[in-house]
């Protein structure tokens, strides 16, 4: 079946109401389960990574299909976490800033490379894109082709910051009634799209039995090898589930971790023995940095922990 909405809808009509069906995390999955779910008893969206189909020998569509139908009928499929649609939102949107920020960033690398090939010195302006940066780099002198790269470089990074503001102001208006981010925000260090990175990617935090289990679902946890009777080691995080996540939590931790309290704390005894880097990573790992999202009075049985 081809993969368009009407495709599906023929695939749809050949299922029965006791049917089951799997496929895998795609960019489009969500919408192929949206069509299918009202057709069927079950759609199951699974990672790859659970069902061994990333290593197979040989790998195609006809394989695949047939290594989740097996996977499927002995019950050893574990379905991941569906986001809701305001997670869904958020997560677009939080992503679409990223994409802002990374063309941002390279159209002011791109003037940074100008200025070195022309062997300027350093700007006279702590800010070389702001409105004195700005006006300097119009005085300087420089061949025609250099100065169409600085001016039209210029030219996107205000178009780049018209669009990062926008799409920010929509981010805060959500955030508004959303009290999950409102509550992350009156922790040190935490800013809105630290907040609502780490909402968007964990969801509802009750879900979660315990913050371990946080930690594991955004891939936090360290992993573990072990041998006969050789003690269990701990090597490098695991790094499942959301980058964007993790990253806003070690961002958040680089204040945190300045406050006073078990954060600090622990940051402290880890940068003893471990170093600042692993320490700066495991300190939002850390169980009591990770309590607040997980309510106590609220901890019901969970759905996959998986993303």
């Amino acid at each position: 079946m081809p993969s368009t909405p009407e495709g599906l809808s023929t695939l749809a009509g050949s299922l029965l109401r006791s049917d089951r069906v799997a496929l895998e995390v795609t960019g489009s999955c969500w919408e192929v389960a949206r069509i299918l779910e009202p057709h069927v008893d079950r759609v199951m969206v699974v990672s790859p990574d659970d069902t061994g189909i990333v290593h197979a020998r040989a790998k195609t569509d006809r394989l695949d299909a047939r290594t989740l139908a097996k996977l499927l009928w002995s019950g050893e499929l574990e379905s991941v976490w569906m986001p809701d649609e305001r997670c869904r939102v958020s997560r677009r949107r939080l992503a679409r800033r990223e994409q802002l920020v990374r063309g941002r960033t390279r159209a002011k690398n791109e003037i940074h490379a100008v200025l070195q090939r022309r062997l300027q010195g350093k700007s006279p302006c702590s800010d070389l894109f702001g409105v004195k940066g700005r006006q300097w780099l119009s005085t300087l002198e420089l061949p025609l082709e250099e100065r169409e790269s600085v001016d039209a470089g210029i030219r996107h990074i205000v178009f780049l910051d018209s669009e990062v503001a926008a799409v920010e102001r929509l981010i805060a208006r959500q955030a508004l009634e959303w009290p999950e981010i409102r509550r992350l925000m009156t922790v040190p260090g935490v800013n809105l799209i630290c907040a609502a990175t780490f909402i968007a990617a964990v969801g509802d935090p009750r879900r979660f039995l315990t913050s371990r289990k946080l930690v594991a679902y955004l891939g936090l946890d360290p992993k573990v090898r072990q041998s006969g009777e050789a003690p269990a080691r701990s090597g490098r995080i695991s790094k499942r589930g959301s980058a964007a996540a993790r990253w806003a939590l070690v961002e958040a931790a680089w204040s945190a971790v300045l406050q006073p309290g078990p954060l600090h704390a622990f940051y402290d005894r880890t940068r003893a023995r471990r170093g600042h880097g692993k320490a700066i990573v495991a300190a939002p790992a850390s169980s009591r940095s990770c309590s607040g999202a997980c309510s106590p009075a609220a901890r019901t049985t969970p759905t996959s922990n998986r993303r």
